[in-house]
């Protein structure tokens, strides 16, 4: 039994990926990118990066003239309006994995590329934040995943090196990330599936976080 655990937010506390991609289709078509199957490739090569890094996919895909920050804002407006006041739907499994952990004694964090601003309101809004000891948002660190930063900023927030350590990641930059920084890693796809090189990294790949904390019990 790992004695800290490290958690992404986006694709594993939260369902908010598809939400995300959806909300990008949908102002995408106001300003005439109708094109919705290239807008969701594009959305998927941002999960598990930062927000600066996310500006540089979305104008090498689109182009210099993309009018980036005017869809931006909308889009994230968009998002807000439909996961606010605890909208944001959880994963399946997520309460009852948190509070086994919290019964076995496991400090536990938060490493995000989100802002830590938001990953606290997110958390707030679904009475989820009492769970974690540490939160470590994208803002806190300056480089992304896959650079293991995020991961090694949470390690010594919690007081832990990577031995004592699982990291729970559904992107491939998380896992290269969580790979990069010593630590076994758990991955529980989402919109992702695993390619061959993210099944060498990963420490092991399961289904759902019910299946997590079946494997933290040892079943």
């Amino acid at each position: 039994m790992y004695k800290y655990v490290i958690f992404d937010m986006d694709g594993v506390i939260f369902d908010s990926e598809r939400l995300y991609i959806e909300c990008n289709k949908e102002v995408g078509a106001r300003y005439g990118y109708t094109d919705g199957d290239f807008i969701e490739e594009v959305c998927k090569k941002c999960i598990g990066v930062t927000a600066e890094a996310t500006q540089k996919i979305m104008k090498e895909s689109f182009g210099e003239d993309f009018p980036l920050d005017e869809l931006w804002a909308e889009t994230s407006a968009l998002f807000k309006e439909r996961s606010k006041d605890g909208k944001l739907p959880v994963k399946p499994g997520v309460e009852e994995l948190l509070t086994y952990l919290k019964e076995q004694g496991v400090k536990t964090a938060i490493a995000s590329s989100t802002k830590t601003l938001t990953v606290n309101r997110e958390l707030s809004d679904a009475g989820l934040i009492q769970y974690f000891d540490n939160i470590i948002g994208g803002d806190m660190i300056e480089k992304s995943k896959p650079e293991p930063d995020s991961f090694l900023k949470a390690m010594e927030a919690l007081g832990c090196g990577p031995d004592d350590c699982c990291i729970i990641e559904d992107s491939f930059n998380g896992i290269r990330a969580a790979n990069a920084s010593g630590a076994f890693s758990i991955m529980v796809p989402d919109i992702l599936q695993p390619t061959d090189e993210i099944r060498e990294l990963a420490g092991t790949i399961l289904n759902s976080l019910h299946d997590v904390k079946k494997f933290f019990q040892g079943i």
